[in-house]
Protein backbone atom coordinates (compact mmCIF):
# COMPACT_ATOMS: atom_id res chain seq x y z
CA UNK A 1 0.00 0.00 0.00
CA UNK A 2 1.07 3.35 -0.87
CA UNK A 3 1.85 5.47 2.38
CA UNK A 4 0.86 8.51 0.76
CA UNK A 5 -2.98 7.09 1.11
CA UNK A 6 -5.31 9.46 3.83
CA UNK A 7 -4.79 7.05 6.93
CA UNK A 8 -6.30 7.20 10.65
CA UNK A 9 -6.47 4.66 13.19
CA UNK A 10 -8.07 5.05 17.34
CA UNK A 11 -8.27 2.47 19.51
CA UNK A 12 -11.69 1.77 21.63
CA UNK A 13 -12.85 -0.36 24.74
CA UNK A 14 -16.11 -1.82 22.96
CA UNK A 15 -15.32 -5.61 21.52
CA UNK A 16 -14.89 -5.81 17.42
CA UNK A 17 -18.70 -6.57 16.77
CA UNK A 18 -19.38 -3.21 18.00
CA UNK A 19 -16.90 -1.43 15.91
CA UNK A 20 -18.12 -3.12 12.87
CA UNK A 21 -21.70 -2.64 13.54
CA UNK A 22 -21.60 1.04 13.65
CA UNK A 23 -19.15 1.04 10.79
CA UNK A 24 -22.05 -0.69 8.54
CA UNK A 25 -24.40 2.05 10.26
CA UNK A 26 -23.37 4.63 7.91
CA UNK A 27 -26.32 7.37 8.60
CA UNK A 28 -25.18 7.04 12.02
CA UNK A 29 -21.98 8.83 11.67
CA UNK A 30 -21.55 10.13 7.91
CA UNK A 31 -24.51 11.40 6.89
CA UNK A 32 -28.35 11.15 7.78
CA UNK A 33 -28.33 11.58 3.91
CA UNK A 34 -27.30 8.48 2.84
CA UNK A 35 -29.30 6.69 0.17
CA UNK A 36 -29.42 2.56 0.07
CA UNK A 37 -27.85 -0.27 1.56
CA UNK A 38 -24.68 0.15 3.26
CA UNK A 39 -24.35 -3.00 5.14
CA UNK A 40 -25.12 -5.42 2.19
CA UNK A 41 -22.53 -6.90 0.50
CA UNK A 42 -22.63 -5.52 -3.38
CA UNK A 43 -24.74 -2.76 -2.56
CA UNK A 44 -24.24 0.90 -3.77
CA UNK A 45 -25.33 3.42 -1.73
CA UNK A 46 -24.78 7.91 -2.42
CA UNK A 47 -23.87 10.24 -0.31
CA UNK A 48 -24.43 14.14 -0.78
CA UNK A 49 -23.37 16.66 1.08
CA UNK A 50 -25.41 19.63 -0.46
CA UNK A 51 -24.05 20.71 -4.07
CA UNK A 52 -20.56 20.36 -2.67
CA UNK A 53 -20.56 16.54 -2.97
CA UNK A 54 -21.41 13.28 -4.34
CA UNK A 55 -20.62 9.79 -4.30
CA UNK A 56 -22.03 6.53 -5.52
CA UNK A 57 -20.56 4.02 -3.44
CA UNK A 58 -20.34 0.22 -3.52
CA UNK A 59 -19.57 -1.76 -0.66
CA UNK A 60 -16.60 -4.43 -1.21
CA UNK A 61 -15.79 -6.19 1.51
CA UNK A 62 -18.12 -7.28 4.63
CA UNK A 63 -16.35 -9.32 6.77
CA UNK A 64 -17.73 -9.39 10.01
CA UNK A 65 -15.44 -7.64 12.95
CA UNK A 66 -12.59 -7.42 10.90
CA UNK A 67 -13.38 -5.79 7.52
CA UNK A 68 -15.22 -3.38 5.71
CA UNK A 69 -14.30 -2.04 2.42
CA UNK A 70 -16.13 0.32 -0.07
CA UNK A 71 -15.01 1.19 -3.85
CA UNK A 72 -16.19 4.69 -5.18
CA UNK A 73 -18.15 4.57 -8.34
CA UNK A 74 -18.71 7.71 -8.79
CA UNK A 75 -17.76 10.99 -7.24
CA UNK A 76 -18.56 14.57 -8.00
CA UNK A 77 -16.78 17.82 -5.97
CA UNK A 78 -18.02 21.22 -6.58
CA UNK A 79 -14.74 22.67 -5.46
CA UNK A 80 -12.12 20.97 -7.66
CA UNK A 81 -11.13 21.71 -10.89
CA UNK A 82 -11.36 17.60 -11.48
CA UNK A 83 -14.84 17.06 -10.35
CA UNK A 84 -13.93 13.39 -10.22
CA UNK A 85 -10.79 13.22 -7.47
CA UNK A 86 -12.14 9.75 -5.47
CA UNK A 87 -13.46 7.80 -8.25
CA UNK A 88 -11.68 4.93 -8.63
CA UNK A 89 -10.46 4.95 -5.05
CA UNK A 90 -10.91 2.40 -2.11
CA UNK A 91 -11.74 3.07 1.45
CA UNK A 92 -10.97 0.58 3.63
CA UNK A 93 -12.08 0.00 7.57
CA UNK A 94 -9.68 -2.36 9.28
CA UNK A 95 -10.88 -4.00 12.72
CA UNK A 96 -8.22 -5.70 15.17
CA UNK A 97 -9.07 -6.95 18.15
CA UNK A 98 -6.32 -5.04 20.59
CA UNK A 99 -5.54 -5.34 24.24
CA UNK A 100 -8.85 -3.70 25.99
CA UNK A 101 -11.01 -3.56 22.79
CA UNK A 102 -10.69 -2.82 19.55
CA UNK A 103 -8.20 -0.93 17.05
CA UNK A 104 -9.90 0.65 13.66
CA UNK A 105 -7.61 1.10 11.27
CA UNK A 106 -8.82 3.74 8.50
CA UNK A 107 -7.66 4.27 5.20
CA UNK A 108 -8.70 6.06 1.76
CA UNK A 109 -6.49 4.14 -0.83
CA UNK A 110 -5.81 6.69 -3.46
CA UNK A 111 -6.71 9.76 -1.69
CA UNK A 112 -3.34 11.08 -1.81
CA UNK A 113 -1.45 14.30 -1.34
CA UNK A 114 -1.49 15.06 -5.01
CA UNK A 115 -5.17 15.63 -4.92
CA UNK A 116 -6.36 18.88 -4.83
CA UNK A 117 -9.12 17.61 -2.44
CA UNK A 118 -6.43 16.21 -0.12
CA UNK A 119 -6.80 18.65 2.57
CA UNK A 120 -10.37 19.19 2.95
CA UNK A 121 -10.93 15.30 2.74
CA UNK A 122 -8.51 14.92 5.24
CA UNK A 123 -10.02 17.04 7.54
CA UNK A 124 -13.83 15.59 6.79
CA UNK A 125 -12.57 12.22 7.68
CA UNK A 126 -10.87 13.61 10.97
CA UNK A 127 -14.13 14.90 11.59
CA UNK A 128 -16.35 11.76 10.41
CA UNK A 129 -13.67 9.04 11.71
CA UNK A 130 -12.04 10.51 14.43
CA UNK A 131 -15.06 12.40 15.67
CA UNK A 132 -18.40 11.02 15.22
CA UNK A 133 -17.86 7.33 14.10
CA UNK A 134 -15.81 7.57 17.42
CA UNK A 135 -18.43 8.49 19.19
CA UNK A 136 -20.71 6.56 17.95
CA UNK A 137 -18.78 3.14 19.10
CA UNK A 138 -17.89 4.26 22.41
CA UNK A 139 -21.43 6.02 23.38
CA UNK A 140 -23.93 5.07 21.37
CA UNK A 141 -24.13 8.20 19.41
CA UNK A 142 -22.89 10.07 16.34
CA UNK A 143 -22.54 13.33 14.97
CA UNK A 144 -23.71 12.35 11.27
CA UNK A 145 -23.74 15.50 9.00
CA UNK A 146 -27.64 16.55 9.06
CA UNK A 147 -27.15 19.12 5.72
CA UNK A 148 -25.04 21.93 7.70
CA UNK A 149 -21.02 22.37 8.14
CA UNK A 150 -19.07 20.03 10.09
CA UNK A 151 -15.92 21.89 10.19
CA UNK A 152 -14.06 24.44 9.19
CA UNK A 153 -13.46 23.25 5.82
CA UNK A 154 -17.26 22.13 5.18
CA UNK A 155 -17.83 26.12 6.38
CA UNK A 156 -15.67 27.39 3.48
CA UNK A 157 -17.30 25.11 1.15
CA UNK A 158 -20.83 25.98 1.73
CA UNK A 159 -19.97 29.69 1.95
Amino acid sequence: MNDQNFETSFNVPQPPAAVFDAITNVRGWWSEDVKGATDILGSTFDYAYRDVHRAQIRVTELIPDRRVAWHVVQNHFSFTEDKSEWTGTDIVFDIQPVEGGTQLRFTHIGLVPEYECFDVCSDGWGTYIGGSLKALITTGTGRPNRGEPMNASETVLSA
